[in-house]
């Protein structure tokens, strides 16, 4: 009983460190939409530093894998259509620091099977529109074809642990930019804290 008592003190006083780093495990997955898509492997092993290989599945035979180093580590890997042409586009979750608290999406748009266009989204620390009590802690979800950023907002003299603010709701649309694409912002909405 002794010994069981010692590792829950020892399990809960992990829990409460607060800048104890998120473990993200190794990505290695296919995503596919029938016989259409992508196999994605990321050892997301150093923060400042990991290899992403990223090969197409059932696209047709000149298409080439990508395989670049990206700074931070992939959290998840789907797929949706995103510039609503009929074909499955990647979507990558990146993080770029160890808790997991600076998000960014990195996308593969298909152009017809043939080949991969990246598009990543832009850093909101630089959009004017939201970047108003913006401390990161991003969570993103694909809403059919549509990608939604979520983070909570922080006022003047918050607590880096306790925003006050409410949260921001970002909505984007891929959209066609100089032969590629780009995510544009459609529309951001602040919600006051439920208390």
């Amino acid at each position: 009983m002794k010994y069981l008592f010692s590792l829950l003190f020892i399990g809960l006083s992990f829990c409460g460190s607060s800048n104890a780093q998120v473990l993200v495990s190794k990505i290695d997955s296919t995503l596919k939409n029938g016989k259409v898509g992508y196999h994605v492997i990321c050892k997301n092993k150093n923060i400042d530093r990991n290899e992403l290989l990223i090969r197409p599945v059932g696209f047709e035979s000149g298409a080439r894998e990508a395989d670049f180093m990206i700074q931070g580590r992939v959290t998840k890997a789907q797929i949706d259509d995103l510039n609503n042409d009929g074909y499955p586009d990647l979507v990558l979750y990146i993080y770029s620091d160890s808790n997991a608290i600076f998000g960014s999406v990195y996308a593969l748009i298909s152009s017809g099977n043939k080949s991969m266009i990246p598009c990543a989204l832009p850093d909101a620390m630089m959009d004017g529109k939201i970047n108003t009590g913006y401390k990161g802690h991003d969570e993103f979800s694909l809403l059919e074809g549509y990608l939604m950023k979520k983070f909570p907002i922080y006022k003047p003299g918050d607590d880096k642990n306790k925003p006050t603010g409410g949260t921001r709701s970002v909505l984007y649309k891929m959209v066609p930019d100089n032969g590629g694409f780009k995510f544009s912002l459609i529309r951001a909405n602040d919600s006051p804290n439920s208390n």
